[in-house]
């Protein structure tokens, strides 16, 4: 059951609008910004579909469209494949440091490099970040926040941002340097993230959102197994999750 958290700050259903994930479908997002959430309070709310970034916690609520699925990842029983345990391994040479996140140039640089790519490939949308939104979206001060940084040498490579609780280690937004791209980094992250959670004893990894129609979002059905919430659960009510066929 999952009761009153942190202190709301306000809440509020997006107006309809066009979906980014799936064409000639419409979307909204259901937010709430909220300060003090306690750890405990931010892992009963990952277990009933919600995300958070910086202050703000949001989850689907497209009337007439359930295509956005929560998904995770059960660590004891993952199995990953072997394309899966290569991208592991190439990354292993690199040094992983796991701290709390920051703002500097070369995140930032970073970051940009990274949109910039996506934007030509996958046709998102600019979104530059200067470091007062790189704070409030990434670094914004939470007890569960985590970055986990890969470095070839002394250059910054590869930056995730990750929330952690006693029961859930959550894969929040990645980015890397476009060069590491053929190496399969976002594979990489989720494997990094399952084998921290596994040393912690943490017993499921969050990996947000699937959407099959979607081949950005679809991938993360290829960690198997893994488990889906039904629907949008409540405040009151207990969230129930399922194996995926």
């Amino acid at each position: 059951m999952l009761g009153a958290v942190g202190e709301l700050m306000s809440h509020s259903v997006e107006d309809p609008r066009a979906c980014d994930y799936l064409a000639a479908r419409l979307a909204s997002l259901e937010y709430r910004v909220m300060t003090g959430v306690s750890t405990d309070e931010l892992q009963a709310m990952l277990e009933r579909g919600w995300r958070r970034l910086g202050p703000f916690y949001f989850r689907p609520a497209c009337a007439g469209c359930l295509e956005c699925v929560s998904l995770r990842i059960p660590v004891a029983s993952f199995a990953p494949s072997r394309s899966q345990r290569r991208a592991l391994r190439r990354v292993r040479r690199m040094r992983l440091e796991v701290a709390r996140p920051r703002v500097d140039g070369p995140r930032l640089a970073l970051y940009a490099r990274c949109h910039a790519m996506r934007e030509e490939r996958r046709g998102w949308a600019p979104a530059a970040l200067d470091a007062h939104d790189y704070w409030t979206q990434f670094a914004y001060p939470h007890p569960a926040v985590r970055e986990l940084s890969l470095h070839d040498g002394d250059r910054l490579v590869a930056v995730s941002l990750c929330d952690v609780t006693e029961r859930a280690w959550s894969a929040v937004y990645s980015f890397y340097d476009p060069d590491l791209a053929r190496l399969s980094p976002g594979v990489a992250n989720v494997m990094l993230c399952v084998e921290l959670a596994r040393q912690h004893g943490i017993p499921h990894v969050y990996l947000g959102y699937r959407v099959l129609g979607c081949a950005s979002m679809r991938y993360k059905a290829s960690f198997r197994p893994h488990e889906l919430l039904v629907g949008r659960p409540g405040a009151d009510d207990h969230p129930a999750w399922v194996a995926a066929p």
